[in-house]
């Protein structure tokens, strides 16, 4: 009873998994505390790939997807960089830029993010549109316990969160994959057409946790 106390007090959702088809977390203010953890299926990767959409009106920094072990803070952190404009991808800590993009407030954006261990080599897709790759880390897996993260960046493995860094808006159709996914499956998420669910992180068999004030709510549709 005492348990079940503090996870109501703490305003914590017990980790279960749904089907969110159609739906999408709404982060509605800025807060060192509310988050969702993502509780991935397999630990220990030498390759990854990860998508999601995002909807935003913060012109600051913040965190799109964050990804920690007990070795590193951002093992793989997507962050967006206000001042220079630039998408961030972290892995193992280390980081590269991207600028160019054009990062529309109140607008969605589909973001994919590969990575791949023997190259060391890091791309980013925007709204369909690949990047350049660039070298982080290589000859190295990510390992060790993972803890995903929306709504915050992990400055320690599963904490550490700055209000300046948290998210404000509405993410959906999260995916993350071990291995890089082929740029026309990665063109067919962009469209929300048919592509395979990510082998890690699975939306629409998402095992997660919500603590603090995030909704879970119907996407929303544009109707032409």
């Amino acid at each position: 009873m005492k348990l079940l106390f503090l996870l109501v007090l703490l305003g914590t959702v017990t980790a279960k998994v749904q089907d969110l088809s159609g739906k999408m977390f709404t982060f509605p203010q800025q807060t060192n505390t509310a988050h969702v953890r993502l509780n991935p299926n397999t630990q220990g990767y030498n390759a990854l790939t990860v998508c999601h959409r995002s909807f935003t009106d913060i012109n600051k920094d913040h965190a799109l997807f964050s990804l920690a072990t007990p070795s590193h803070a951002n093992s793989f952190l997507i962050f967006w960089q206000n001042r220079n404009q630039e998408i961030q991808p972290h892995v193992r800590d280390a980081k590269v830029e991207y600028g160019g993009w054009d990062y529309k407030l109140n607008t969605w954006h589909s973001i994919c993010t590969t990575w791949d261990s023997v190259t060391g080599l890091v791309q980013v897709w925007f709204d369909g549109t690949p990047s350049i790759r660039k070298l982080t880390t290589s000859g190295g897996a990510i390992d060790g316990t993972v803890i995903a993260i929306l709504g915050q960046e992990q400055d320690s493995h599963g904490g550490g969160f700055d209000i300046n860094q948290s998210f404000v808006g509405m993410i959906t159709d999260v995916h993350m994959w071990d291995f890089i996914l082929s740029s026309c499956e990665i063109h067919q998420y962009m469209e929300e057409r048919y592509y395979p669910t990510g082998n890690v992180l699975n939306w629409r068999a998402l095992d997660f946790e919500i603590t603090g004030n995030v909704e879970i709510e119907n996407k929303v549709q544009i109707c032409h």
